[in-house]
């Protein structure tokens, strides 16, 4: 969401730019606090604290800002922590996603500014165990191994309704592991790196047969701002 924001504050010109983050401490609150810094010096970036289950938050902000365009990233991440912590991923990936849609259903009321794309992060995850590569949209995915993976699954599932039903347009994207500097510290990537520095064994899951397919942050960047743009 960072990158994402500094990016069209620093090339796109008279854009504006409301991020919102309950700046938990799933990870290292001062990683999040260095990035929103960062933001802090544009003039058109506007900071909500606040939670994506918070109906009333999320209505504050479409009533005070009338975004015409709406980026969810905002999600609980993580597939182990999912099985210890499964309230969080309900709160913020279900209902949180729930509060977004329904803003965005609601600006199309009359005297209300509509929103004209909504675009949200979905995951790699949602396709599961299956062993066909390479991956493709036309790929069943029905099939979850983790409630992390399922809550994005739902939130395609939600998008496609309200579009259906309201005429929201809506672009889902299925994130790769996405890594870059400032990243997530509990990835595997900074994992290894720490453990590597200190000369201590890397933990290695799944026997070693586990493969992933990892997308730089900038990338995901350019993804995002080119769908921006193409509303459906």
């Amino acid at each position: 969401g960072s990158n994402l924001a500094k990016r069209l504050l620093s090339t796109v010109e008279g854009v504006k730019v409301v991020g919102l983050d309950n700046m938990n401490n799933y990870y290292d609150v001062r990683l999040k606090e260095a990035r929103l810094k960062e933001l802090e010096r544009f003039e058109n970036f506007s900071f909500v604290k606040g939670n994506l289950a918070d109906k009333a938050v999320i209505e504050s902000i479409f009533e005070q800002y009338k975004p015409e365009i709406v980026v969810n990233l905002g999600a609980q991440a993580g597939v182990r922590y999912s099985i210890t912590n499964p309230d969080a991923y309900v709160e913020a990936n279900l209902i949180g996603f729930y509060n977004i849609l329904e803003a965005c259903r609601h600006s199309y009321d009359e005297g209300h500014t509509p929103v004209e794309h909504l675009v949200y992060a979905s995951s790699s995850s949602v396709y599961g165990s299956n062993k066909k590569v390479p991956y493709s949209t036309d790929d069943k995915v029905d099939n979850p191994v983790s409630l992390y993976a399922a809550t994005k699954k739902s939130n395609e599932l939600m998008a496609h309704a309200y579009s259906k039903l309201y005429n929201i347009p809506s672009t889902g994207l299925r994130f790769f592991t996405v890594y870059g500097p400032a990243g997530r510290p509990d990835m595997a990537y900074f994992g290894f790196t720490n453990k590597l520095l200190k000369g201590e064994t890397i933990q290695i899951f799944n026997y070693g047969n586990c493969k992933r397919d990892f997308t730089y942050v900038d990338d995901i960047v350019e993804g995002v701002v080119r769908v921006m743009q193409g509303a459906p």
